[in-house]
This record gives structure tokens, sequence and C-alpha cells, in this order.
């Protein structure tokens, strides 16, 4: 199983766009992948964990994947070494 977490912000113009590849990149791979959104504003303490200082930033198993919002192309291209 691999763990994508998504750290977005309500205020993030990019983040809504980032969250739509997730979710489609996730769709098209059917299964295996499991995904949680998270509010910086909301939960800044798992911001920090991981050293996150802007959104979107994307995690996969624990470790930054992407700052920004990734192509799908970029985001499956990542998830074919977890998977």
């Amino acid at each position: 199983m691999v763990k994508i977490e998504v750290f977005t912000s309500p205020t993030c113009p990019h983040c809504p766009p980032a969250k739509r590849v997730v979710e489609e990149v996730v769709a098209e791979l059917g299964g295996g992948v499991d995904v949680e959104y998270i509010d910086v504003m909301r939960e800044p303490e798992r911001a920090i964990k991981y050293g996150i200082m802007a959104v979107p930033t994307i995690v996969i198993n624990g470790e930054v994947a992407f700052v920004g919002a990734p192509t799908k192309e970029e985001l499956k291209a990542k998830l074919s070494q977890y998977i």
C-alpha cells in the first residue's frame, strides 16, 4: 500500500489542481494507494513534521515528493517507484 499525503491550504490557488491530479492518477491506478488531504491551517504540526514551507506539497510514503502541483505524468512516474 502506498500512502500519499497532500498538504493544502484553503487560500492556495494551486491546491485544487494538485488534488485533481492526485485523484485522477489514483483512479487510473485502480487501488493500492491511500490518499489523505491535510489542511496545514488546521494541522500545522503535520506540516512542521516534514518541514513543509509551501503548499501544495505531496508526501509519498513519508518522503516529500513534490512541492507544487505535479503533472499527471510526473506523479505516475514517481508512484511507479513504489508500486
